[in-house]
């Protein structure tokens, strides 16, 4: 099956008291990414590079572990290839190369 290239970018905030909670990004079953949230006042401008066949990839951050986070995803864009945020950008739909994407 043919594979796409697409890169996606997300702002991530948190809200949080306590130890500096540790956070991964998935991206469908794939674990992407695993940090530790150690800003305030800020956020993070998250890239994801991704090859994989067209289809629906649910973007999931999750907590690790026991934690006072709130983890807010926001400003969902896609940078380079055929895909299109969806479902309040919560899911990564990647279209073939010769499929046009809906704006």
């Amino acid at each position: 099956m043919n594979t796409v290239t697409v890169i996606a970018h997300f702002d991530l905030d948190c809200e949080w008291e306590g130890l500096p909670p540790a956070y991964r990004v998935y991206v469908g079953d794939e674990l992407f990414a695993e940090r530790t949230w150690v800003w305030t006042d800020s956020y993070l401008s998250e890239m994801l590079q991704i090859s994989a066949p067209p289809g629906r990839y649910e973007l999931k951050v999750e907590p690790v572990g026991p934690t006072l986070a709130q983890f807010t995803v926001t400003n969902q864009r896609v940078a380079h290839g055929p895909a299109i945020w969806k479902k309040k950008g919560r899911v990564l739909e990647i279209a073939d190369e010769s499929q046009r994407i809906p704006t």
